[in-house]
């Protein structure tokens, strides 16, 4: 093949069919456990992370944003569940663009979601630390003010980095150390079933519920008056969301974003479903639908229950409860704010390591990114690393730099997973389907449109430079060994699936 040729061949959507017949990973998951795997990854990291820094930078506007958000994953929703139930191989976005859009699309795509899963994981430990360390001082320990909270702020590109004053710098201490021991935990075997997950779920839901319930005594409808205090945010092409200080609610729109992060996690666990065909539109479907309503609901009571100028950016429905005087609804909040966080970042950390484990399998990764150590029967090495370099960014980069980075990277992989849908449609209409996005070609197509919105208009030309010089480092790698190695045709397990402990 010419080299333009290599650059896009496809994987064979046949084969991929097949090997996902064979035996894989043990399938053992129903759609009830993928809606809990989409939750576990959606609530407890966005709703505690972003929702005051939301209400600060759109008032009670901020309902919309979250909507706006909730629209953009929908139309996204339904192309990983037409895609997932099709092809139902583990790999998500990667998997799907490796056989609809060729290599190369495929190597981004997979370097996308390294933001989405891997570097997610950073800003859900800050918020565990935040909450960690209140806890601390109702117990009379306080962190020493540099191990505290993150202060870097690089408001150029990523070659400005050496500019920044390293010496009088604060870091985020507790978040790191908590990213190295779940690491640390997922690298010895722990096994994140499903039912663990499951109570993991229930514990956040049920924090959230009590905060609605206790919260509606609080309410009043007068909070509510000044409703869109900030009109809709710069509207000029990566003018949106800055790192200190969203306005607007298309900027906050991009911002919230974050918390739907999660719900295609199910489409990861693919090739462990009884039946995907079914469980895999349920599960994705089912968690979008039950977190955009969650998440509503406690945006609406949280700001009728604390005027919007008063809502902090950390702990905000801990503070929102505070004139109840009631200690217990606190540790209810925080119980449920270290439990969701915790389980959060290890389903993403987790979830990185099967995104390497595929790429590695097609070769796009060299085979010691899947290397099992012998004994405890984890990749140990690429486990550590990822959480390392976790670590590093959860120390010293800001809440919400770290949030604008995840986001774009979302961003393009829902664009590419709904441009997906489109060319099979086109060039593959034979094959079957058990779940169709409805009103297609429209309503991929507005998922194109709105996730390219959000990410255009809604974020920052700092994040973009960002993310470009970041995939700029990650092409040279591609062209290095993933474009002369992997080969579309060749559907190999680098390593026996079953020897993975999860």
């Amino acid at each position: 093949m010419s080299f333009v040729q290599q650059l896009f061949a496809t994987s064979n959507v046949d084969k991929l069919r097949e090997f996902a017949k064979g035996r894989t990973l043990r399938r053992a998951l129903t759609a009830k456990d993928l809606v809990a795997i989409g939750l576990g990854t959606m609530i407890g990291g966005g709703i505690f992370t972003t929702i005051g820094t939301g209400v600060q930078g759109a008032g009670p506007a901020v309902i919309i944003s979250y909507l706006l958000a909730g629209l953009t994953s929908f139309f996204a929703a339904l192309c990983y569940a037409e895609l997932g139930a099709m092809v139902p191989v583990a790999g998500s976005a990667y998997t799907y663009a490796y056989a609809t859009m060729g290599k190369l699309f495929a190597w981004i795509i997979g370097f996308a979601l390294i933001f989405e899963y891997g570097i997610s994981a950073a800003p859900v430990a800050q918020q565990f630390s935040a909450s960690l360390q209140d806890v601390l001082k109702t117990v009379g320990i306080a962190l020493p003010t540099w191990a505290q909270t993150s202060n870097l702020v690089i408001h150029g590109a990523w070659w400005q980095l050496w500019t920044y004053d390293w010496a009088h710098s604060q870091c985020d201490l507790l978040g790191a150390i908590f990213v190295m021991g779940l690491c640390v935990l997922l690298s010895i075997g722990i096994r994140e079933s499903a039912t663990t997950n499951n109570i993991f779920v229930v514990l956040k839901i049920s924090a959230l519920i009590v905060f609605i319930g206790a919260g509606l005594f609080l309410y009043h409808a007068a909070n509510l008056h000044d409703f869109n205090p900030h009109g809709w945010g710069s509207m000029m092409p990566f003018g949106g969301a800055t790192e200190s200080g969203q306005i607007g609610i298309i900027p906050i729109a991009a911002y919230v974003f974050f918390s739907y992060i999660g719900f295609d996690t199910a489409t990861t666990t693919a090739e462990e479903c009884k039946n995907p065909s079914r469980d895999v539109p349920l599960g994705v479907i089912g968690a979008l639908a039950i977190g955009t309503v969650i998440y509503c609901a406690t945006a609406v009571v949280l700001l009728g229950a604390v005027p919007w100028q008063k809502v902090p950016a950390l702990n905000p429905l801990v503070y929102a409860l505070e004139p109840l005087h009631q200690p217990w609804l606190r540790w209810v909040i925080t119980m449920g704010v270290l439990a969701g966080t915790t389980s959060v970042a290890l389903s993403s950390l987790l979830g990185q390591t099967r995104i390497f484990y595929v790429m590695a399998r097609d070769k796009m990764l060299p085979p010691i990114v899947s290397k099992i150590h012998p004994r405890v029967k984890t990749p140990v090495t690429t486990t550590l690393l990822t959480g390392l370099a976790v670590a590093i960014l959860t120390r010293i980069v800001p809440l919400n730099q770290l949030l604008n980075l995840v986001n774009i990277g979302t961003l393009i992989a829902f664009s590419v997973v709904c441009a997906g849908v489109l060319y099979l449609r086109h060039r593959r209409p034979d094959l079957p389907r058990s779940f169709k996005v409805p009103f297609a070609p429209y309503f991929p197509i507005a998922g194109i449109l709105c996730s390219l919105f959000l990410a255009v208009f809604g974020l920052s030309r700092t994040t973009w430079l960002w993310f470009a010089g970041a995939l700029v480092l990650g092409l040279i790698f591609f062209f290095s060994y993933g474009f002369r190695k992997s080969n579309p045709d060749e559907i190999e397990p680098v390593i026996e699936p079953e020897a993975l402990e999860y």
